[in-house]
């Protein structure tokens, strides 16, 4: 079984983004939690059409993946959990709590960072929440975030087991938790104790800076409470918040030449969350202080 997972990792994480997508998109259609803004197909069809374009120039210009980075890694006893002295199992649990915290201090570095945050910020520039969103990247992020990954599978010797694992559920919850889908306020309130929820995640694609700058998990929701990032709700409501930018609002900002440039774009106007005070960066320097 371990070899069939490892040899068509791909084939597999293909068919899970498939199946979760079309099961939120579902979802999405059977009970909103917002009204859509904007017509789903001009969306859609340039969101996963930049998804389609990060995942061919991942594969053509990056020749180790994370799942043979851990595989070399394992092979050449690289990293801290190939020192031994810890089971088989546990190293893999350890492994993708690491991993995740990896993703979270990356995403409040990008962020934090103006140059970084140039980038991210296409992420945040979408004027709708669905599904979709939670796939939407610069190429250059994308990249930039696979080195960082590859660095972070080495230095931790995390098992082969434990990176297809991570890289499933990063995917599936990152679905879930942009989906515009509703959830019942106790189901919710329950459920967002264990994984990051549409609710609890919306609220960091407010409008408003101090709001971006909170609730920076895609998988596990325990950072943002742990580092003083956690906001429980919006301050107008989820139907009445105010999604993306205060700029890029235009529906021709959502055509994917323009997304593929956007980074770029007014570079002469002052947005940057870091004018807000790079309260994400300040919060966990305030926790750690304590």
């Amino acid at each position: 079984m371990k070899a069939f997972v490892l040899a068509h990792e791909p084939q597999l994480r293909l068919i899970l983004f498939a199946g979760i997508l079309s099961l939120m998109a579902l979802w999405e259609v059977l009970a909103p939690r917002r009204v859509r803004g904007q017509s789903r197909w001009l969306r859609w069809s340039n969101n996963l059409g930049l998804v389609v374009l990060n995942t061919l120039l991942v594969r053509l210009l990056i020749p180790v993946l994370a799942v043979e980075m851990a595989l070399r890694a394992e092979s050449a006893g690289w990293g801290l959990l190939n020192q031994g002295g810890l089971p088989y199992g546990v190293g893999v649990i350890l492994a993708v709590v690491a991993l995740d915290l990896v993703i979270y201090l990356q995403h409040v570095l990008f962020h934090a960072v103006p140059l970084l945050w140039r980038l991210h910020r296409l992420h945040h520039a979408d004027t709708d929440f669905d599904v979709t969103t939670g796939s939407r990247f610069h190429p250059v992020e994308i990249l930039l975030s696979m080195g960082i990954k590859l660095a972070a599978v080495s230095a931790l010797g995390a098992p082969p087991e434990a990176v297809v694992l991570f890289e499933i559920l990063l995917n599936g919850t990152a679905m879930f938790n942009h989906a515009n889908v509703r959830l019942p306020l106790g189901v919710d309130r329950v459920l967002r104790q264990w994984v990051v929820t549409p609710d609890m995640h919306r609220v960091h694609h407010s409008v408003r800076p101090e709001e971006t700058n909170s609730n920076f998990g895609f998988n596990l929701p325990w950072w943002d409470r742990l580092f003083g990032t956690y906001r429980a709700q919006p301050r107008e409501g989820h139907e009445g918040m105010t999604i993306g930018l205060d700029i890029l609002r235009e529906a021709r900002e959502q055509w994917l030449p323009r997304l593929l440039i956007q980074p770029w774009q007014n570079m002469g106007r002052a947005y940057d969350l870091t004018r807000a005070g790079n309260s994400a960066a300040d919060a966990i320097s305030r926790k750690d202080k304590r």
